[in-house]
């Protein structure tokens, strides 16, 4: 289950940028968690993330009211996404990571940029931001899994064939699993085209302190949530990414389960 949350933080809606993220907890005793904004508007000082319910923490979000506060809701943390000067732009994403990928896409298409983008689900039950897609791309390739929206295959078969047809990109912008965004990667290397990859799903505390998001790319140590969460594809260690990112999955399904029995909720 993909879901929306929409908080009233003025100050953060005031500086905020596509492709940073915020740090919240749900209460006192809550665990630090990083989400990438989704959107913000200014004017009413409200800020949205998406989030997959898959932890504990997501599984709380689920259960927060209208009226109901956050303990805290700090932002914005990391380095905007950098589109400035970008002519014409691909942006690849998948699942819940198109919540990510959509203001990015927007700010593209509001400075001027022709943007395509490919975006994947599992099913057509998943699609999200279909409509705003829609309306931030010059093109628009939507494709699903099991091919229940009508077109099936992985982002990565609507890419190829855009660039198998001559198309090709100031940069490609990718957002979604790890897997995918490297297979992006891969594609797009011997075409030599700037593959930016954001490595928010390995981030734990969102500060550098905890070190869990270490990465290494062009044989550097990088943190994603301090150093990024933007990355050269073409540089990134891919395999210890994906090694680091299922660390902690044990840990994460215990306490999601704890907290589904907390209110509940068949596990």
């Amino acid at each position: 289950m993909v879901a929306r949350l929409t908080v009233a933080a003025p100050l953060v809606a005031r500086n905020a940028k596509p492709g940073q993220f915020i740090i919240l907890r749900t209460d006192e005793d809550g665990e630090r968690i990083p989400l990438t904004i989704g959107g913000y508007d200014r004017a009413d000082g409200t800020v949205s993330v998406m989030f997959q319910v898959a932890g504990a923490t997501t599984e709380k979000l689920m259960h927060k009211e209208e009226g109901e506060y956050l303990q805290d809701f700090a932002g914005p943390l990391g380095k905007p996404t950098e589109i400035e000067g970008l002519k014409k732009v691909c942006v690849v994403g998948g699942g819940v990571g198109c919540a990510i990928a959509y203001p990015i896409a927007k700010a593209l298409h509001e400075q001027g940029t022709d943007v395509t983008v490919i975006i994947g689900f599992r099913d057509t039950s998943r699609i999200i931001l279909e409509k705003e897609f829609t309306d931030a791309a010059t093109t628009l390739h939507l494709l699903t899994d099991d091919g229940s929206n009508g077109r099936k295959g992985f982002t990565t078969v609507a890419l190829e064939e855009c660039l198998n047809a001559g198309e090709r990109y100031d940069e490609v912008i990718t957002i979604g699993p790890l897997r995918m965004m490297q297979a992006v990667a891969n594609l797009t290397k011997p075409y030599n085209i700037k593959t930016t990859v954001s490595m928010n799903p390995i981030m734990i505390d969102g500060t550098g302190m905890c070190g869990g998001c270490r990465l290494t790319v062009g044989g550097e140590m990088k943190f994603a949530c301090v150093d990024g969460p933007d990355f050269d594809g073409h540089a990134v260690d891919w395999e210890e990414s994906l090694a680091r990112g299922a660390m902690y999955r044990e840990f994460e399904k215990t306490a999601y389960d704890e907290t589904c029995n907390l209110f509940g909720k068949a596990v």
